[in-house]
């Protein structure tokens, strides 16, 4: 199989697909990256769970100010206008269907959309957090991801085994070998590696690949 796009690389592709002063919101971990990757003349404005609207990006290492944190924990800086608000008035925020944007890792994505990005295993968190509002409150909610798991399995399925974050939420995923569409409950296929036939792509992809026409090359640079 060819080579596999690095993290960096999903998420400079799914930050390509954001639109200039769209309100978005990063889930914690991996898809905080994307934030990285904006395209020039287009910025977006994010949002964090824990009550900030248009923080920047972490400040020099030993110039943190760690009363500004996103929800991840981490430091971050603040833009002109950025404004603080209480957590509740956050989660309206979500609820109310004011974020344009959700970009989320997964475990699992249904070809019917239904998502599952947590867990309560070894390494697992006590609960599904904020990702359940999100999923279901932003306007487009996109997942970056790996194409399989550690051990070579496919995180596009069937049907998730895992505990759902959201039923038919996401519609588009951005992998490590793909980007893929979510279309009246199915996979549709609209980017891929050129060094990836076919065969191989489906042969790592737990349920069947739909072709929609024409299949652009998916590119990004070597970051």
């Amino acid at each position: 199989m060819s080579n596999k796009l690095s993290n960096a690389q999903i998420a400079w592709r799914a930050a390509q697909d954001i639109e200039n002063e769209a309100y978005v919101n990063l889930g914690i971990g991996f898809p905080e990256m994307v934030a990285k990757f904006q395209p020039p003349g287009r910025q977006a404005i994010f949002h964090t769970e824990n009550g900030i609207l248009n923080f920047g990006e972490s400040p020099p290492e030993g110039e943190e100010d760690w009363d500004l944190i996103n929800a991840g924990k981490k430091a971050v800086t603040l833009k002109p206008g950025a404004a603080f608000f209480h957590h509740a008035d956050s989660f309206a925020m979500v609820r109310g269907g004011h974020l344009d944007v959700a970009i989320l890792g997964a475990y699992e994505v249904a070809e019917n959309g239904d998502l599952a990005n947590w867990s309560t295993g070894p390494k697992g968190v006590p609960a599904v957090g904020g990702a359940m509002d999100l999923v279901h409150g932003a306007k487009r909610v996109a997942v970056i991801t790996d194409h399989v798991t550690k051990h070579g399995q496919p995180k596009l399925v069937k049907r998730c085994s895992l505990p759902l974050t959201g039923v038919g939420c996401v519609t588009r995923i951005y992998t490590s070998l793909a980007v893929i569409d979510i279309v009246d409950q199915r996979f549709v296929l609209r980017e891929k590696l050129a060094g990836l036939s076919l065969e191989e792509l489906q042969a790592v992809t737990g349920a069947e690949l739909v072709i929609a026409g024409d299949i652009a090359d998916l590119v990004a640079p070597e970051i």
